[in-house]
């Protein structure tokens, strides 16, 4: 059971969210809608937060009102195996969204994703700074990543 779960602040359109998310990814699911009662600030019935997963990982999709955005500060970070998968992620999330740079984007709901190669990390540590550096340097150049571009960069090819 995980302990910690983001939640996420959205204004009266949870229930949306959660849907698209959950068209999106392939190990997806909401566990819990709950809905607002008497005494909560919205109408009874409506929903008020979704317990939602997605590829194993709990979140709460909050209907919390107009008082807060999000910001690129906080990202989702999606660690990829394929290209396949990389575009799979990419094009849906982007929908209606704006990319950024370096496989991040931000989709029509607000929320910033880092769509990524699983082996990035690695690749920008390695213990080689040449290699390391060669493959920051191709990231930095990419909108949606590449990961046989990534390769090439990594290997000095």
């Amino acid at each position: 059971m995980q302990k910690i779960s983001p939640c996420l602040w959205f204004d009266g359109n949870a229930e949306e969210v959660v849907n698209h998310y959950i068209g999106i990814f392939r190990n997806a699911r909401i566990k819990e809608i709950m809905r607002h009662i008497e005494t909560s600030p919205g109408p009874v019935g409506s929903v008020l937060a979704i317990l939602f997963e997605l590829e194993g990982e709990d979140f709460m999709a909050l209907n919390g009102g107009p008082e807060f955005t999000f910001t690129p500060a906080i990202s989702m970070f999606i660690k990829c195996e394929t290209q396949a998968e990389i575009d799979h992620y990419w094009d849906k999330l982007l929908d209606g969204g704006q990319s950024m740079a370096c496989g991040w984007l931000t989709d029509r709901f607000g929320v910033t994703w880092q769509v990524a190669p699983r082996r990035l990390p690695t690749m920008l540590q390695d213990p080689d700074p040449v290699k390391a550096n060669r493959t920051m340097t191709a990231m930095r150049g990419m909108i949606k990543l590449d990961i046989a571009e990534l390769e090439r960069a990594y290997n000095g090819a």
